[in-house]
């Protein structure tokens, strides 16, 4: 599966300032770190506390078109999970949602690791449609459901 398209021209930064979430300053301190430090403007903005995990993914999901999925009170039926091993589940960062014919729906905190639908498209030779979500919640919902023992 080839990264995502950006279908608004627009950087997560001033999306971001755009919805009132973060100001000119903090955006060039943010952008000044990750210069210096390199990483994902998104979670620098975050460390600092500018934003949410919330906001940011939100802004990717408007930035590309992919749909948002909060995973926090998400029920995922215990035979959708067994699909994705656990230890590919944390490698990737990402949980099984559901699978509707030979389409897997998985949620990730980095909808842009094309390598990891890849892998899940050859293992279950099926077509993978991603949601994204935020690191924690995705790394909560492992935790709550591969814990089970599912």
């Amino acid at each position: 599966m080839p990264a995502p398209r950006r279908i608004v021209a627009k950087h997560v930064g001033q999306l971001l300032i755009e919805r009132g979430v973060i100001n000119q300053a903090q955006l060039g301190e943010s952008l000044t770190l990750q210069a210096k430090k390199g990483g994902l403007l998104g979670q620098i903005l975050v460390e600092l506390g500018y934003a949410t995990e919330e906001d940011v993914a939100q802004a990717i999901t408007t930035q590309y078109g992919l749909p948002f999925l909060p995973l926090k009170n998400y029920a995922i039926d215990p035979d959708v999970v067994k699909l994705i091993p656990e230890n590919v589940a944390r490698q990737y960062c990402l949980m099984p949602v559901d699978r509707i014919g030979d389409t897997l729906t998985i949620a990730m905190a980095d909808p842009f690791n094309s390598r990891a639908v890849e892998d899940i498209e050859l293992l279950h030779q099926c077509t993978v449609q991603v949601f994204v979500s935020t690191l924690t919640e995705v790394l909560d919902s492992i935790k709550r459901h591969y814990s089970k023992g599912a």
